[in-house]
């Protein structure tokens, strides 16, 4: 069974169309990463998988069911989301954030029971934040808050889980004992995994299906040996052809031949 199905799905704001003719579905275990330049739509694709955003045109289907059927506390419990977007809880330590992931299981009053509080807890210490758990989440470093969130994420116990720029803030430890994490969720916990992503070697890396976005359609799609394969990245990005080897997902900085670009 697939956990999230798109069909012919057009995304955008205010009914002007970004990108258009998304389809995709994901089982669980799978990670699929979504790649493309700035601007792009990645974000929008994400956010409308998540209900943010209405779609503009076709349809997206979790767990067989029509997402536009589903009440926004049905798909709490399906989908879960951790941002780049900054929050500014008032008087909240990080354990407290956390907790808000068990929000859609503890009815209107939002008491958690003492098994809620172990979820989180668990959750916090599968992405190490043990350490801030007592501290104020407005005082804490971006790299900090990026796990925090996803620490939020896991303790909100969906079968999908979106992910946009997990990796944003976190120095080279981090980002990968995060994305470590991610891969865990997804072999170990059964997990969809949906993430926007930039750095292409840990891309090519982690990823089951690959989605390039550009131009307002998918441009290609399909495993990382077929994504990164000749000079479609090159092409997918604006590259020359010698400063990325696909091979292992490299860039190059090539200063002397800008350099002499420009004398010339």
């Amino acid at each position: 069974m697939e956990n999230l199905q798109t069909e012919k799905l057009s995304v955008g704001y205010s009914k002007e169309v970004i990108i258009q003719n998304i389809t995709f579905k994901i089982k669980s275990g799978k990670i699929l990463t979504i790649i493309g330049p700035n601007g792009s739509g990645k974000s929008t694709i994400l956010k409308t998988l998540t209900h943010q955003l209405k779609p503009i045109d076709g349809k997206v289907s979790v767990l067989e069911q029509d997402m536009h059927r589903l009440k926004n506390s049905q798909i709490a419990k399906c989908i879960s989301m951790v941002t780049t977007e900054r929050i500014h809880p008032e008087c909240m330590t990080c354990r407290d954030v956390v907790s808000t992931g068990r929000y859609p299981y503890t009815g209107k009053l939002g008491i958690l029971t003492p098994e809620d509080w172990q979820e989180v807890d668990s959750a916090m210490k599968m992405v190490h934040a043990e350490s801030v758990a007592n501290k104020d989440f407005n005082r804490i470093s971006d790299g900090q808050r990026q796990r925090i969130m996803l620490a939020r994420a896991i303790c909100q116990d969906t079968p999908i889980i979106i992910l946009d720029e997990p990796t944003s803030f976190l120095d080279m430890h981090y980002k990968l004992d995060i994305l470590k994490t991610i891969w865990h969720l997804a072999r170990n916990k059964n997990k969809s995994i949906i993430m926007a992503l930039h750095e292409l070697d840990l891309v090519k890396a982690i990823s089951d299906t690959i989605i390039c976005v550009n131009d307002s359609h998918i441009v290609k799609a399909g495993s990382p040996n077929e994504i990164f394969s000749g000079n479609f990245i090159q092409q997918l990005y604006g590259l020359e052809d010698n400063e990325f080897d696909p091979s292992t997902g490299t860039l190059f900085l090539r200063l002397n031949d800008y350099h002499m670009q420009h004398k010339a």
